[in-house]
């Protein structure tokens, strides 16, 4: 059960994003939520990311640890939070100034494990060409850093895949869909996400060869859990309010 005011943890893993560090924890500030707290989670970067987190504020947890990946950083954060509610924040995004309360208000009202939205993309100098699919540069899809999550989810689910240096948010919201766990999609937009040209997603042939291992391994899961029988997944559009509202009320006119 989730309290009214409840607490929140924002995990931002980070390496090598100190030129970005202050405008991502700026963002999480101007949310204007209280309680909240803010963990960095330095995986071994050797620019200078600690120099800039002493200078973010006394109220900054931070933590240092060798490099993992992403994975290993997200989980650390993980055992380091307070929060009934977890939020994560790729240091080179940003948050759209009423993320929080949009979303933490949904999950005290209504019974999902996991509230997402949608992701705005937007295009810094140096970036590649792009082009989303929804008005304004906005796309439905998973990304850790536009949800909002009750912790207990953590333990349904379990944590994630440390074995995966790619693609590790994906594997995760599979072993979610498998299980069952209730998540919606809001219509706004809950992520900046900003294409500069080295983001890691940008090596899309480690993403790529990683996103086949994940997907093999979820239907691994599912074979074996059936019986040789392969059940199919909700879709991701499944759970977006803005489609289900659209299916529902042409029903309602038929």
């Amino acid at each position: 059960m989730t309290s009214a005011n409840p607490f929140v943890s924002v995990i931002v893993p980070v390496y090598n994003g100190a030129k970005f560090l202050s405008e991502a924890v700026a963002s999480i500030r101007q949310q204007k939520y209280h309680p909240l707290e803010i963990i960095i989670v330095d995986d071994g970067s050797t620019d200078e990311t600690a120099e800039i987190v002493t200078g973010l504020g006394k109220d900054i947890r931070y933590a240092y640890q060798r490099n993992s990946g992403p994975a290993a950083a997200r989980n650390k954060g993980l055992e380091m939070a307070r929060g009934e509610i977890i939020t994560f924040l790729d240091v080179d995004d940003l948050w759209p100034p009423d993320k929080l309360r949009i979303q933490v208000t949904r999950l005290v009202n209504d019974p999902n494990f996991v509230v997402l939205g949608r992701i705005q993309f937007i295009k810094l100098p140096g970036a590649p060409e792009f082009q989303m699919q929804g008005p304004n540069n906005t796309q439905v899809n998973v990304h850790l850093g536009s949800g909002a999550f009750r912790k207990s989810v953590f333990d349904k689910v379990g944590v994630f895949d440390e074995t995966l240096r790619y693609s590790e948010d994906h594997d995760w919201f599979l072993r979610a869909r498998e299980q069952g766990i209730s998540m919606t999609i809001l219509e706004q937009v809950t992520l900046h996400y900003r294409l500069h040209g080295n983001n890691m997603t940008q090596d899309k042939n480690a993403k790529g060869f990683q996103l086949t291992q994940v997907l093999k391994k979820s239907l691994d899961r599912r074979r074996q859990r059936s019986n040789g029988f392969i059940q199919s997944l909700p879709k991701i559009s499944d759970f977006d309010e803005v489609r289900t509202s659209r299916y529902t009320d042409s029903e309602e006119g038929d």
